[in-house]
């Protein structure tokens, strides 16, 4: 999996592209501390619209990163998510603790 950050205020802006699964999630999991670590940021905008594919440990990588920035005051959302992940979000739970929004632009505005 690729990964791209941007940085827009006190939020993280991560863009990835491939799969977010088992072999990936590890890696991706640390690369957003990562950097959440160096800009000092406490909001997370996951940016799916490059994610192919999806399994339950990109929903543990997710979770994971909510958890973190909730203890600290601080929020996560998901932008530009296909049906396909979509539906595993929707068969997970998570949209009842994590809000999608249509657009960067958007989840920028209500994060």
């Amino acid at each position: 999996m690729y990964l791209k950050f941007h940085k827009s205020g006190n939020v993280v802006i991560t863009y990835m592209m491939g799969e977010l699964d088992h072999h990936s999630a590890e890696e991706v999991r640390n690369k957003i501390d990562n950097r959440l670590d160096i800009e000092n940021a406490n909001k997370l905008i996951m940016n799916f619209e490059g994610v192919t594919f999806m399994d339950s440990s990109g929903i543990g990588v997710v979770i994971g990163r909510y958890k973190r920035l909730i203890r600290n005051g601080g929020n996560v959302c998901v932008t530009n998510v296909n049906e396909t992940i979509k539906r595993v979000f929707e068969l997970s739970g998570m949209f009842k603790i994590i809000k999608l929004y249509d657009s960067i632009e958007e989840a920028l505005n209500n994060i």
